[in-house]
């Protein structure tokens, strides 16, 4: 199968092994950085990603998507771990993390780099996640301003839909979707990620570097109770019923 893009421009990274699984996730992350300055930055922490689309909608290639990237680090999904090597990484750049609007430039390249991804790797739409799906504990890219709805409406990843569910048990459709809940703590910090996708709304507007080192309220367990959370929770939770 051919793992070449459309078109992009290259900047190889040295940072990737082999891969010890088949593709079949994509995970999307954002920067706060340009391009430049951001492959600088993978490079001296010895990370990479397979693509970083810059501020202009320009698209860099730094890992061959055959090879294993290092952009999820400690991450599970759906009871999959080393999602390194199941999934291709996309970084967008943005200051703020996505606490505000991605420009139109570079969510078209997006849309148009994703489409092609899937196409080719027959990639699920229930396996196409953000950072802080898939490490709900740490990290919080792509954001709260991250156009999921734009993307699913484009046949990349999912949203709500006409199914709806009576199931009330919040641990079981937080696992069924993906999301990790070992812990008391897993399931709270994986409540706020569902929200920074489906609900952002609910997410607080914090400083940059806040969200790097704790991205996550101590308050979140409130979620857990939240009315709107658990309606949200209940079709969505549908929704990925349809791919299993």
């Amino acid at each position: 199968m051919n793992s070449q893009p459309f078109v992009c421009n290259a900047a190889p990274s040295i940072h990737y092994n082999q891969r010890q699984h088949p593709i079949e996730m994509l995970v999307i992350h954002s920067m706060a950085h340009n391009a430049v300055e951001g492959i600088a930055r993978l490079n001296e922490l010895k990370l990479s990603s397979h693509y970083i689309i810059d501020f202009d909608g320009t698209i860099w290639q730094c890992v061959d998507e055959k090879n294993r990237a290092w952009h999820a680090g400690i991450s599970s999904w759906q009871g999959l771990t080393d999602i390194n090597s199941r999934s291709i990484g996309i970084e967008v750049c943005h200051r703020s993390l996505g606490q505000s609007a991605f420009n139109r430039r570079q969510i078209k390249s997006l849309i148009l780099l994703c489409q092609n991804i899937i196409n080719r790797w027959h990639i699920s739409p229930d396996k196409i996640v953000a950072h802080s799906d898939i490490a709900p504990n740490r990290k919080a890219d792509p954001g709260k301003a991250f156009p999921w709805q734009e993307l699913a409406a484009n046949n990349i990843g999912i949203w709500y839909g006409a199914r709806f569910s009576e199931e009330t048990d919040i641990k079981k459709m937080l696992s069924f979707i993906g999301y990790n809940t070992e812990t008391e703590q897993n399931i709270c910090c994986s409540a706020y990620a569902f929200c920074r996708r489906f609900l952002p709304r609910k997410i607080k507007t914090m400083p940059t570097r806040r969200l790097l080192d704790n991205p996550y309220p101590k308050e979140n367990i409130a979620l857990l109770e939240d009315s709107e959370f658990i309606s949200a929770l209940q079709n969505i939770y549908m929704q990925y019923q349809l791919y299993r």
